[in-house]
Protein backbone atom coordinates (compact mmCIF):
# COMPACT_ATOMS: atom_id res chain seq x y z
CA UNK A 1 0.00 0.00 0.00
CA UNK A 2 1.33 3.43 -0.74
CA UNK A 3 0.23 6.24 1.19
CA UNK A 4 -0.63 9.98 -0.06
CA UNK A 5 -0.08 13.09 1.97
CA UNK A 6 -1.40 14.04 4.48
CA UNK A 7 -0.50 10.29 6.17
CA UNK A 8 -0.68 10.10 9.67
CA UNK A 9 2.33 8.15 11.09
CA UNK A 10 2.98 7.05 14.46
CA UNK A 11 6.93 6.10 15.31
CA UNK A 12 7.65 3.47 17.94
CA UNK A 13 11.24 3.68 17.73
CA UNK A 14 13.95 6.13 18.13
CA UNK A 15 15.93 5.73 14.25
CA UNK A 16 12.12 5.33 12.84
CA UNK A 17 11.58 8.88 13.73
CA UNK A 18 15.25 9.93 12.74
CA UNK A 19 14.37 8.87 9.32
CA UNK A 20 11.25 10.30 9.23
CA UNK A 21 12.34 13.63 9.73
CA UNK A 22 15.44 13.00 7.31
CA UNK A 23 12.54 12.25 4.69
CA UNK A 24 10.81 15.12 5.14
CA UNK A 25 7.98 13.43 7.04
CA UNK A 26 8.34 14.72 10.45
CA UNK A 27 5.01 16.99 9.75
CA UNK A 28 3.07 14.40 9.35
CA UNK A 29 4.23 11.91 12.54
CA UNK A 30 0.83 12.55 15.07
CA UNK A 31 3.08 9.78 17.68
CA UNK A 32 5.89 8.62 19.22
CA UNK A 33 7.76 6.17 21.58
CA UNK A 34 8.80 7.69 25.11
CA UNK A 35 12.43 7.14 23.53
CA UNK A 36 12.58 9.15 20.69
CA UNK A 37 13.90 12.28 21.42
CA UNK A 38 14.31 14.04 17.96
CA UNK A 39 14.11 17.50 18.68
CA UNK A 40 11.06 18.01 15.99
CA UNK A 41 9.23 15.43 17.58
CA UNK A 42 9.24 17.55 21.15
CA UNK A 43 5.28 17.53 22.37
CA UNK A 44 4.31 14.27 20.17
CA UNK A 45 2.05 12.26 21.88
CA UNK A 46 3.93 9.87 23.53
CA UNK A 47 2.84 5.90 23.07
CA UNK A 48 4.69 3.77 25.04
CA UNK A 49 6.45 3.31 28.52
CA UNK A 50 9.28 0.93 29.64
CA UNK A 51 9.27 -1.76 31.90
CA UNK A 52 12.26 -1.10 33.13
CA UNK A 53 13.96 1.78 34.83
CA UNK A 54 16.63 3.24 32.85
CA UNK A 55 18.20 4.65 35.20
CA UNK A 56 18.81 1.92 37.38
CA UNK A 57 22.55 0.62 37.47
CA UNK A 58 24.01 -1.23 34.81
CA UNK A 59 23.55 -4.77 36.67
CA UNK A 60 20.27 -4.36 37.70
CA UNK A 61 19.29 -3.19 34.14
CA UNK A 62 20.52 -6.34 32.91
CA UNK A 63 18.90 -8.73 35.51
CA UNK A 64 15.42 -6.80 34.50
CA UNK A 65 15.39 -7.71 30.90
CA UNK A 66 16.96 -11.24 31.57
CA UNK A 67 14.29 -12.30 33.92
CA UNK A 68 11.93 -10.36 31.18
CA UNK A 69 12.57 -12.11 28.36
CA UNK A 70 12.70 -15.31 29.90
CA UNK A 71 9.45 -15.44 31.45
CA UNK A 72 8.64 -13.85 27.82
CA UNK A 73 7.13 -10.64 29.12
CA UNK A 74 7.20 -7.54 26.87
CA UNK A 75 9.84 -5.27 27.76
CA UNK A 76 7.19 -2.42 26.34
CA UNK A 77 3.91 -1.47 27.06
CA UNK A 78 1.80 0.51 24.05
CA UNK A 79 -0.96 2.46 25.22
CA UNK A 80 -3.69 1.39 22.71
CA UNK A 81 -6.33 3.42 23.89
CA UNK A 82 -4.32 6.67 22.40
CA UNK A 83 -3.03 4.77 19.37
CA UNK A 84 -6.54 4.11 18.79
CA UNK A 85 -7.69 7.90 18.78
CA UNK A 86 -4.47 8.99 16.83
CA UNK A 87 -6.31 7.04 14.04
CA UNK A 88 -2.78 6.47 12.18
CA UNK A 89 -2.38 5.69 8.74
CA UNK A 90 1.05 4.14 8.93
CA UNK A 91 2.67 2.66 12.70
CA UNK A 92 6.15 2.17 12.23
CA UNK A 93 8.09 -0.42 14.44
CA UNK A 94 10.97 -2.75 14.25
CA UNK A 95 11.47 -6.30 14.62
CA UNK A 96 15.33 -6.53 14.90
CA UNK A 97 16.07 -5.96 18.92
CA UNK A 98 13.01 -7.02 21.60
CA UNK A 99 15.04 -5.02 24.20
CA UNK A 100 15.87 -2.33 21.83
CA UNK A 101 12.12 -0.79 21.02
CA UNK A 102 8.08 -1.74 20.19
CA UNK A 103 7.53 -5.16 17.95
CA UNK A 104 4.70 -6.06 15.62
CA UNK A 105 3.86 -8.43 18.87
CA UNK A 106 3.32 -5.74 21.35
CA UNK A 107 1.60 -3.30 19.37
CA UNK A 108 -1.29 -6.12 18.50
CA UNK A 109 -1.57 -7.19 22.06
CA UNK A 110 -2.15 -3.87 23.28
CA UNK A 111 -4.90 -3.04 20.19
CA UNK A 112 -6.58 -6.26 20.08
CA UNK A 113 -9.39 -5.72 21.95
CA UNK A 114 -9.95 -1.86 20.13
CA UNK A 115 -12.23 -1.12 17.69
CA UNK A 116 -9.78 1.78 15.90
CA UNK A 117 -7.33 1.85 13.94
CA UNK A 118 -5.55 -1.20 13.48
CA UNK A 119 -6.41 -2.94 11.14
CA UNK A 120 -6.98 -0.30 8.95
CA UNK A 121 -3.51 1.25 9.68
CA UNK A 122 -0.41 -0.25 7.87
CA UNK A 123 2.32 -1.60 10.58
CA UNK A 124 5.52 -1.13 8.30
CA UNK A 125 8.39 -3.52 10.83
CA UNK A 126 12.12 -2.13 10.14
CA UNK A 127 14.20 -5.46 9.83
CA UNK A 128 17.55 -3.71 9.35
CA UNK A 129 20.51 -5.63 10.69
CA UNK A 130 23.28 -4.44 8.53
CA UNK A 131 24.09 -1.25 6.94
CA UNK A 132 22.67 -2.26 3.59
CA UNK A 133 19.86 -3.54 5.58
CA UNK A 134 19.56 0.11 6.92
CA UNK A 135 19.38 1.96 3.72
CA UNK A 136 16.81 -0.59 2.60
CA UNK A 137 14.48 0.42 5.55
CA UNK A 138 15.06 3.75 4.45
CA UNK A 139 14.05 3.24 0.95
CA UNK A 140 11.12 1.10 2.18
CA UNK A 141 9.63 3.31 4.61
CA UNK A 142 9.93 6.17 1.93
CA UNK A 143 8.01 4.00 -0.59
CA UNK A 144 4.96 3.32 1.67
CA UNK A 145 4.77 6.96 2.67
CA UNK A 146 4.72 7.92 -0.85
CA UNK A 147 8.15 9.59 -1.17
CA UNK A 148 10.29 6.81 -2.74
CA UNK A 149 12.79 9.17 -5.08
CA UNK A 150 13.51 11.00 -1.63
CA UNK A 151 14.65 7.69 0.18
CA UNK A 152 16.86 6.75 -2.92
CA UNK A 153 18.45 10.31 -2.82
CA UNK A 154 19.03 9.68 0.51
CA UNK A 155 20.58 6.22 0.78
CA UNK A 156 22.68 7.05 -2.35
CA UNK A 157 24.01 10.02 -0.42
CA UNK A 158 24.43 7.90 2.88
CA UNK A 159 26.47 5.31 0.52
CA UNK A 160 28.49 7.85 -0.80
CA UNK A 161 29.14 9.14 2.44
CA UNK A 162 29.87 5.52 4.17
CA UNK A 163 32.93 4.76 1.11
CA UNK A 164 34.29 7.99 1.46
CA UNK A 165 35.06 7.46 5.32
CA UNK A 166 39.02 7.20 5.24
CA UNK A 167 40.66 3.78 6.91
CA UNK A 168 43.20 4.04 9.53
CA UNK A 169 46.12 2.06 7.78
CA UNK A 170 47.44 0.13 11.06
CA UNK A 171 44.66 -2.10 11.79
CA UNK A 172 44.60 -1.92 15.50
CA UNK A 173 41.90 -4.56 17.14
CA UNK A 174 38.72 -2.52 18.59
CA UNK A 175 36.34 -4.15 21.17
CA UNK A 176 33.13 -2.06 21.10
CA UNK A 177 30.86 -2.71 24.22
CA UNK A 178 27.48 -1.92 24.39
CA UNK A 179 26.95 -2.55 28.10
CA UNK A 180 29.70 -3.01 30.09
CA UNK A 181 28.19 -4.71 33.57
CA UNK A 182 27.90 -6.91 32.03
CA UNK A 183 29.94 -6.58 29.08
CA UNK A 184 27.93 -7.20 25.93
CA UNK A 185 29.84 -6.85 22.67
CA UNK A 186 28.35 -4.80 19.69
CA UNK A 187 26.53 -6.64 16.87
CA UNK A 188 24.58 -5.86 14.08
CA UNK A 189 26.07 -2.83 11.64
CA UNK A 190 28.49 -1.99 14.73
CA UNK A 191 31.46 -4.76 13.10
CA UNK A 192 31.34 -3.56 9.52
CA UNK A 193 31.57 0.65 11.31
CA UNK A 194 34.85 -0.97 12.77
CA UNK A 195 36.00 -2.69 9.78
CA UNK A 196 34.65 0.84 7.81
CA UNK A 197 37.63 2.43 9.68
CA UNK A 198 40.24 0.03 9.12
CA UNK A 199 39.83 -1.42 12.31
CA UNK A 200 39.98 -5.17 13.37
CA UNK A 201 36.91 -6.25 15.44
CA UNK A 202 37.72 -8.46 18.04
CA UNK A 203 34.01 -10.46 19.19
CA UNK A 204 31.03 -10.11 16.68
CA UNK A 205 29.85 -10.29 13.11
CA UNK A 206 28.13 -7.98 10.86
CA UNK A 207 24.83 -8.45 10.95
CA UNK A 208 24.25 -11.00 13.74
CA UNK A 209 23.13 -9.72 16.96
CA UNK A 210 25.35 -8.51 20.26
CA UNK A 211 26.51 -10.71 22.68
CA UNK A 212 27.33 -11.10 26.55
CA UNK A 213 31.13 -11.61 27.01
CA UNK A 214 33.16 -12.09 30.19
CA UNK A 215 36.13 -9.95 31.43
CA UNK A 216 38.73 -12.68 31.63
CA UNK A 217 37.54 -14.10 27.89
CA UNK A 218 38.26 -10.04 26.66
CA UNK A 219 41.50 -9.93 28.92
CA UNK A 220 42.57 -12.97 26.64
CA UNK A 221 41.72 -11.28 23.86
CA UNK A 222 43.90 -7.89 24.70
CA UNK A 223 42.59 -5.67 21.90
CA UNK A 224 44.28 -2.79 21.11
CA UNK A 225 41.19 -0.22 21.32
CA UNK A 226 38.07 -0.40 23.51
CA UNK A 227 35.13 1.63 22.29
CA UNK A 228 32.26 2.17 24.95
CA UNK A 229 29.19 2.85 23.60
CA UNK A 230 26.55 1.34 25.99
CA UNK A 231 23.08 1.05 23.94
CA UNK A 232 20.46 3.70 24.72
CA UNK A 233 22.69 6.31 26.17
CA UNK A 234 24.81 9.39 24.65
CA UNK A 235 28.46 10.37 25.12
CA UNK A 236 27.92 12.16 28.97
CA UNK A 237 26.22 8.74 29.84
CA UNK A 238 29.25 6.37 28.42
CA UNK A 239 31.96 8.46 29.76
CA UNK A 240 30.56 7.54 32.84
CA UNK A 241 30.37 3.89 32.37
CA UNK A 242 33.53 4.01 30.22
CA UNK A 243 35.32 5.27 33.66
CA UNK A 244 34.17 1.67 35.88
CA UNK A 245 36.61 0.38 33.48
CA UNK A 246 39.67 2.15 34.48
CA UNK A 247 40.42 -0.33 36.90
CA UNK A 248 40.74 -3.08 34.59
CA UNK A 249 43.74 -4.65 33.36
CA UNK A 250 43.53 -4.27 30.08
CA UNK A 251 46.53 -3.30 28.00
CA UNK A 252 43.95 -0.54 26.01
CA UNK A 253 43.08 0.91 29.43
CA UNK A 254 47.16 1.55 30.61
CA UNK A 255 47.98 3.04 27.14
CA UNK A 256 45.00 5.29 27.00
CA UNK A 257 42.89 3.65 24.32
CA UNK A 258 39.76 3.71 26.20
CA UNK A 259 37.02 5.47 24.81
CA UNK A 260 32.95 6.67 24.86
CA UNK A 261 31.24 7.28 22.07
CA UNK A 262 27.52 8.87 22.20
CA UNK A 263 25.69 5.88 21.09
CA UNK A 264 22.54 7.31 20.34
CA UNK A 265 23.62 9.44 18.03
CA UNK A 266 25.87 7.32 15.98
CA UNK A 267 26.19 3.61 16.88
CA UNK A 268 22.91 2.20 18.39
CA UNK A 269 19.90 2.84 16.09
CA UNK A 270 19.59 1.95 12.94
CA UNK A 271 19.83 5.51 10.81
CA UNK A 272 21.44 7.63 8.78
CA UNK A 273 23.84 8.13 11.86
CA UNK A 274 25.93 4.90 11.50
CA UNK A 275 27.76 6.56 8.42
CA UNK A 276 28.76 9.25 10.61
CA UNK A 277 29.66 6.88 13.51
CA UNK A 278 31.72 5.35 11.43
CA UNK A 279 33.92 8.35 10.36
CA UNK A 280 33.90 9.28 14.26
CA UNK A 281 36.04 5.53 14.60
CA UNK A 282 38.24 5.70 12.04
CA UNK A 283 39.51 9.55 13.99
CA UNK A 284 39.05 8.02 16.97
CA UNK A 285 41.66 5.51 15.52
CA UNK A 286 44.01 7.63 14.73
CA UNK A 287 43.95 9.28 18.17
CA UNK A 288 41.28 11.83 17.33
CA UNK A 289 38.58 12.30 19.66
CA UNK A 290 35.53 14.38 18.00
CA UNK A 291 33.68 16.96 20.09
CA UNK A 292 30.42 16.49 21.62
CA UNK A 293 30.50 12.34 19.61
CA UNK A 294 33.74 10.23 21.45
CA UNK A 295 36.32 11.23 23.82
CA UNK A 296 39.32 9.49 25.61
CA UNK A 297 38.90 7.97 28.94
CA UNK A 298 41.99 7.98 31.08
CA UNK A 299 42.46 8.14 34.94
Amino acid sequence: MTLTAPARIVSLLPSATDLLFDLGLGGQVVGVSHSCDHPGAAGQPVLTRSIVDAGAPQAEIDRAVSEAVREGRALYQVDGPLLDTLQPDLVVTQGVCEVCAVTPGTIETAVRYLPGCLPAAQVLSLEGRSVAGILDDLRALAGVAGVPERGDALAAQARQDWNAVVPVNHAPRVLTLEWTDPPFYGGHWVPEQVERAGGVNVLGEAGTDSGRATWAQIEALDPDVVVVMCCGFDLPENLGFARTLLGRELRAVQTGQLWATDANALFSRPALGVVRGAAVLADLLRGQSTPGASMRVTA
